[in-house]
Order: structure tokens, then sequence, then C-alpha cells
């Protein structure tokens, strides 16, 4: 089904949210629990699925649920529609520190792969599935690259990408990325994982034990703090059962007492 068409407006910087427009009886599907505020004359319904599934199609709807429960994801999804009489706005915003990054999908040849957390918002008519990685390697060792989210249709989507986001494109080239930094990739580029280096590297460099291989022709988005290492760092330097943090013993520690006048 054609895709609804949005206009929308970023606010913020790197705590963004994004206010989309809607015409009337237009609407935008969300992910639970990401809408900010909206206008009255705007009603909104969990459903499962994003509702290009066919009129009564309970197996469809189903189907759809399931994969989205293999992401980690809710099954139900929010669908934002406009029943007043003029333009209506609603709002979304971003999780966590980073940037939204608006997708035109009829530009990106109709489909666009991203992380399976990465998904915000985007116009009704937009088919949102999940697409496993077909390779041994990215099976196995991918982490957050195994199971992927594709986001087919022509209209709008807006995703979500922690800290400072890159734009890459590529011309027939490779590139390679710690797994956890890749937001998404357009059709063209093929993914798969590799080991990062010798033994020694591997298991001292901090790096992590694979990387993402991203080889072809088209456009990579890139991510500078993936929330998984955010939440690492947090709990790192949250108090243990003791109720003191992991730093507490350290000179360093210490000396940060000291300046917050703890």
């Amino acid at each position: 089904m054609p895709s609804h068409e949005l206009d929308y407006e970023l606010f913020g910087d790197d705590m963004q949210l994004v206010e989309v427009e809607l015409d009337p009886q237009e609407t935008v599907i969300a992910e639970a629990g990401v809408m900010n505020y909206m206008d009255t004359g705007i009603q909104f319904e969990a459903k499962m699925g994003d509702g290009t599934e066919p009129e009564g199609g309970l197996m469809g709807k189903l189907m759809s649920a399931g994969k989205r429960a293999l992401t980690g994801e809710s099954i139900f999804m929010t669908h934002f529609t406009n029943t007043g009489s003029g333009k209506k706005r609603v709002a979304f915003a971003a999780p966590y520190p980073g940037k939204i990054i608006a997708l035109d999908l009829a530009e990106m040849g109709g489909g666009f792969t991203c992380q399976k957390d990465a998904f915000l918002c985007a116009a009704m008519g937009t088919n949102i599935t999940i697409r496993f990685n077909k390779k041994l390697g990215a099976g196995f060792f991918g982490g957050e690259g195994f199971i992927l989210q594709q986001l087919n249709g022509d209209g709008l989507a807006l995703i979500h990408a922690g800290g400072t986001v890159i734009k890459k494109e590529l011309h027939n080239e490779t590139i390679l990325v710690d797994t956890g930094c890749l937001v998404g990739f357009t059709a063209g580029i093929d993914y798969d994982i590799q080991k990062a280096g010798n033994l020694k590297s591997m298991f001292f460099g901090g790096e992590g034990l694979f990387l993402a291989t991203l080889k072809g022709t088209g456009t990579v988005y890139l991510q500078s703090l993936p929330f998984s290492r955010l939440a690492d760092r947090i709990i790192a330097h949250a108090p243990s059962e003791g109720g003191k943090s992991q730093g507490e013993g350290s000179v360093l520690g210490g000396i940060g007492r000291l300046l917050d006048g703890s």
C-alpha cells in the first residue's frame, strides 16, 4: 500500500524529538512508549503489526508480532491517526542521547536495514519486519547485528542512533565497523562478520572479538555511542551491593567524592 505523506520537524541537539504533522486521516506508526505529546483530534491505538497486513489477516498480524518479539521489542505498535478536520501534530522523543535520522525510503530504493532497536516511527504503509543475517559468522558472533530490522515502503521513516551519526557513501568499497556502532544500510551493501586481528588483539585490544564488514555500493549510517556501550559504563559505575560504587576504592574515586562534597 502507498505510504501516507508526512511532514516533520526535528527539535533539540543531543536529546532530540521529532514533531510529525498529520493531515486529516493520515496515520503515523511508532514504537510503543515513544510518544511525547500530541494535539487534540489525534486518536491512538495499539495494534499488532504495522497495518500493512491484509484486512482481517489475523495470521499475518500474529506472524508480524512474533517476529518483533524476537527483536526484544513490544509485539504492539501504536497507530496515531488525525481524526480531526485540520492539520495536527504528534511528537516522538529519542530514548537516549543521540540523533534522529529521517529516511526517505523511496529515494533508498524502497528499503533500509537497521539495528533492531533503531526504529522510532514511520508513515502508515511502511512494512516493518526482521531480517536474519544468513552468514554463520554473523549469526554466532554478530551480537547486535545478527537480527536486523527491515523497513520497506515508499514514505518517511525515522530511526534513532546514539551519540554522533556518521553517514558514509560507499562506492564498491569495504569498511570494518564495531558491530554495535552500525546503525543501518541501504540495498547494495553486503554485511558479514570477521575476526578482529590476531588472538592478542582480539583479547587485549579492547575492540571486541569480531568486527562487521560492510562492502558494496550504497549508504551506511554509523553511531559513535551504541546504547550497549553507554549501559556498560553506567553499570560499571553503579553502586555495588554494599552501597559503594566500583570506583570508590581508588584514588580517583576519593578525589571525585571530595569534588562533589560527599
